[in-house]
């Protein structure tokens, strides 16, 4: 099958160490580790699975040394190969056994599962979109081909699935539902809430919280999944905890800013969380004027944005503008102070060669390997899930208000904070 120069295909059994000239010999004498399997749809330079499969196969930086890594890559499956293909040269380079299914990449090409996790990496890749203009990445598909192997095995293991869990809420539902009903450990989303902060600072655990503001930038359906979750991270830490949200609006450009003028509270977050930015509209290396709404009406116009209401009165707000980073502020009802920081992400090619704010995430689906046990619950990432296809909503139904009764998302986030400070 060919799709706009990526050719489905699939390269069958084991890519030997010695053939690539490497590392079968240090590893010979290695104590025996976990093994994963490895979905991606496809690695090519800054890929996401790009980015997981060289942590996971040759290690990472970690507080400032060299990290060898702690899992074993047994089993890879790749979905699509483009002409700047990265996928074979990185399975031969670090002598890897693929797969041309997932099924055999989960059981080594036996009958029963082999692995003691599997990462689902369905980010990036030629894929259909829905009618409401959604990437239609197989991460559902996937995910329930994993939990037949586990059915018919009689066991289940961890799983990673990158970004958010699918563009159906009740696949969403159906795929937490899973991991709960055989049992096994489920982790999800992205670097956002793991990587480091500007200031280093957290959401203080059970603070009485008013409302959360991300301000970022990119596209529906894509990065505001990173924006949603940069403030989810820290609104499941209000008093109370999370309680699901009740409503999604998304506007864009003079609506927006029409709307957000008679909003107090967000307006005021809005210009705190642009203010962490360090990648404001200049003229002459420093911003027109003073930064305000009406400084940002000016100078990011085509600024879109979702208002959501969660069920117990909190608000959260995400702004996808012209800026190029992260950028959160929350409002203390007990004191009236602002929180803000930034979420760094040092993107390659602006100011960074490599993506190290994978470094993080990639070790905490290592922990959840060796441990049995998740960073932060799985419903976290659904309900940002649902906030994502909610915005969806609203835009396929004319930028009104849509409801949304059945995400009634109920959890208590942790009291210890995953982000990177080493």
């Amino acid at each position: 099958m060919q799709r706009q120069g990526i050719t489905r295909r699939a390269f069958t059994g084991s890519v030997l160490a010695a053939s690539a000239g490497m590392l079968t010999g240090s590893r010979a004498a290695e104590p025996q580790r976990k093994r994963i399997a490895f979905l991606g749809t496809t690695v090519h330079q800054h890929s996401h699975a790009q980015h997981f499969l060289d942590r996971f196969a040759m290690g990472q930086i970690w507080k400032g040394a060299w990290a060898a890594p702690r899992l074993e890559v047994a089993g890879v499956y790749l979905d699509q190969y483009r002409d700047d293909d990265l996928g074979k040269s990185r399975v031969a380079k670090y002598g890897l056994a693929s797969y041309p299914t997932i099924e055999e990449a989960l059981t080594l090409g036996g009958e029963k599962l082999a692995v003691d996790g599997v990462a689902i990496i369905g980010e990036h890749g030629d894929y259909p979109k829905t009618a409401k203009g959604q990437t239609r990445y197989p991460r559902y598909e996937w995910f329930q081909k994993v939990v037949k192997v586990f059915e018919d095995s009689g066991r289940a293991v961890p799983v990673f699935n990158d970004k958010h869990l699918s563009t159906d809420w009740d696949e969403c539902v159906e795929m937490v539902d899973d991991s709960r009903r055989l049992g096994f450990p489920f982790y999800a989303g992205s670097s956002l809430p793991v990587t480091w902060r500007l200031p280093s600072i957290d959401m203080p655990f059970d603070v009485p919280l008013a409302e959360s503001v991300c301000v970022a930038y990119g596209g529906i359906d894509s990065y505001d999944f990173h924006a949603l979750e940069t403030a989810q991270c820290m609104s499941e830490r209000r008093r109370g905890g999370e309680v699901g949200i009740s409503s999604v609006l998304t506007l864009s450009g003079e609506p927006l800013y029409t709307y957000l003028a008679g909003r107090e509270t967000t307006a005021k977050l809005f210009v705190a969380a642009l203010c962490r930015s360090h990648t404001l509209p200049v003229d002459g290396g420093y911003p027109t004027a003073p930064i305000t709404l009406e400084w940002a009406r000016e100078q990011l116009p085509n600024t879109t944005g979702s208002f959501i209401e969660h069920r117990d009165g909190f608000h959260t707000a995400m702004f996808l503008t012209g800026i190029q980073d992260f950028n959160y502020a929350g409002l203390r009802s007990d004191t009236g102070d602002v929180v803000s920081c930034q979420m760094m992400l040092p993107m390659p090619g602006r100011g960074a060669t490599t993506a190290d704010f994978f470094n993080p995430l990639s070790r905490h689906v290592e922990e959840m390997v060796l441990t049995g046990k998740t960073a932060y619950p799985i419903e976290r990432t659904l309900l940002t899930s649902g906030m994502v296809i909610g915005g969806v909503d609203s835009i396929a139904a004319g930028n009104t208000r849509v409801e949304t009764p059945g995400m009634k998302v109920v959890y208590q986030g942790p009291e210890a904070s995953m982000y990177w400070r080493s």
